[in-house]
């Protein structure tokens, strides 16, 4: 009978730590709450707003520089420039230090109250660890930009702040313009004004409605930030991506990695932004990337949103990253509503 007892006992024992290895053995658990993230001051008048370029050089670009001046001035802000935004040291905007030194003097300088990245293209995951934050965490302000500044949202998203997905510096159309459109919902997102958008529903859509903080950005840097303390938990999250100039394998690749680290396994939705300039080789990869994308995520109960316009298209709305939002996926529209 005590023979009996012991074998029991031991197979309690046993299942209780297969369990324990099952439950900690991805960084994406069911149990783990939404991080709390909070929102810089909104701006008002007077306020002042630094550009500065902490990836790509702005060969050729003061006269777009200048009309993101006026754009600004117009909104009653103060403008000022970056020491090397017109540095040119190959592709970069300066060297790793410089461009650092001009990101660390805005986050530290109390009178700026935003940091407008001029552009992106390659370069800031270069400087990620040589920034100081901690003057940021007591005193934070909006950080605006796409693409290549994906890194500097997912970076701070991790500190526990809100940033902002949209237009850059020199995000001008043909007539040297800022697109109204793309303009506007950027001042109502450093404004405080609510944002709140109808999309017309793609065939491809899956339909749903859920709820979460939106996080996300160019699917590259995401890809790139995968392994580091810079990735992000998706965990009870909408994630955001989009992507240009990439092999639709690249795009599959990118977001099988994804998969594999436990990015969708307890995602509350996707919205998919703009996938421009799809690339072409000899082999032909089939579907489209719609249905490239829902093939990943076939086993996954969440909704997924197409064609919203944010990315490399000339439509780029403003997403605040971090905020909680409603997304409501249906078949003719679907909405995405920031809450305040």
């Amino acid at each position: 009978m005590r023979l009996f007892f012991y074998c029991i006992l031991l197979i309690f024992m046993v299942n209780v730590s297969c369990k324990s290895k099952q439950q900690t053995h991805s960084n994406f658990t069911k149990n783990e709450t939404t991080q709390i993230i909070k929102k810089p001051p909104y701006l008002k008048k007077g306020d002042t707003v630094v550009i500065i370029s902490p990836a790509g050089n702005l060969f050729n670009k003061k006269a777009e520089i200048q009309q993101a001046k006026k754009l600004l001035n117009g909104w009653g802000l103060n403008v000022v420039l970056g020491k090397n935004i017109f540095t040119q040291n190959n592709q970069f905007a300066g060297t790793d230090n410089e461009r650092a030194s001009d990101f660390q003097k805005a986050i530290d300088n109390p009178n700026i109250k935003a940091i407008w990245c001029a552009r992106g293209g390659y370069g800031s995951v270069r400087i990620l660890d040589k920034l100081d934050y901690s003057t940021f965490i007591k005193h934070p302000k909006w950080i605006i930009g796409y693409s290549d500044i994906t890194a500097f949202h997912n970076q701070i998203h991790n500190l526990g702040f809100e940033t902002i997905h949209a237009m850059m510096g020199i995000s001008l159309n043909e007539n040297c313009e800022f697109l109204e459109e793309n303009a506007t919902s950027l001042k109502k997102s450093l404004f405080g004004n609510q944002l709140a958008y109808t999309i017309k529903s793609s065939d491809y859509n899956k339909l749903g409605e859920t709820t979460g903080q939106i996080v996300g950005g160019n699917l590259t840097l995401l890809h790139t930030m995968l392994g580091s303390k810079t990735s992000i938990n998706t965990n009870g999250k909408i994630l955001f991506f989009e992507e240009i100039g990439e092999y639709a394998y690249h795009i599959d690749r990118m977001l099988q990695s994804l998969k594999r680290a436990g990015y969708f396994e307890n995602c509350n939705g996707i919205i998919v932004g703009d996938i421009s300039n799809i690339r072409k080789n000899n082999t032909h990869w089939g579907t489209s990337i719609e249905q490239l994308i829902l093939d990943v995520v076939k086993e996954y109960d969440f909704p997924v949103l197409f064609n919203f316009p944010a990315g490399h298209e000339d439509k780029n709305l403003a997403l605040i990253l971090g905020r909680t939002i409603e997304l409501k996926v249906n078949k003719d529209n679907s909405t995405v509503l920031f809450r305040k």
